[in-house]
């Protein structure tokens, strides 16, 4: 997947300006797709040009002036043609694996107190994909809404990154349980001897 297809996809939605594109990516395409605000900006330009969406200028009068890009019916043949392709297996780069695997070597307390705070941010992004499905569905619950609601493109990824998050935090902390209890055993153990 390309950067072009997930802004495409953010789009679609409705008519945002790279400020708010930006907001929505860290909101709820970050937990998919990372991209920073340049990057992003970049990216709404050649879409333009390529003519992948169109944008327009909002005047204000008591800001800058912004502009606000939709996408194009060129975009949607775009996401189908790029819905028709085989989708790629992700792959893990985690540098906290890299820690972990070399644990045996290293001190153990640095990739524990790691573990411990990638935790804790593991459960913050819980919570917020907690609200964040909340928000989406209103005043339905979820089986309702996975029914027969829309939009549910938007539901779905989002349950993914709950669960991605839930499944982090879970190992995290297991891992650093588990580092734990083998040091002080190892402790005791070298006390004992």
């Amino acid at each position: 997947m390309a950067l072009r297809h997930a802004v495409l996809a953010a789009l679609l939605d409705g008519e945002y300006s790279g400020y708010q594109l930006a907001k929505i990516f860290d909101l709820s395409v970050s937990n998919f797709w990372h991209a920073v605000p340049q990057q992003l900006y970049s990216e709404l330009s050649r879409l333009e040009t390529q003519g992948l969406i169109s944008g327009r200028q909002v005047i204000q009068h008591d800001r800058p002036n912004k502009r606000v890009y939709t996408v194009t019916r060129a975009g949607i043949d775009e996401l189908e043609r790029f819905a028709s392709t085989p989708a790629k297996p992700g792959t893990i780069r985690e540098n906290i694996l890299v820690m972990v695997q070399a644990v045996d070597h290293i001190s153990a307390d640095a990739v524990i107190a790691q573990l411990e705070e990638r935790a804790r941010m593991s459960a913050a992004k819980v919570e917020l994909f907690e609200r964040m499905l909340v928000r989406l569905r209103g005043d339905l619950d979820e089986h309702t809404f996975l029914r027969s609601a829309t939009p549910i493109g938007p539901y779905l990824t989002c349950l993914r990154g709950r669960r991605f998050e839930q499944e982090h935090h879970e190992w995290f902390t297991s891992t650093a349980r588990l580092l734990r209890a083998r040091a002080g055993a190892h402790a005791e153990g070298g006390e004992a001897s």
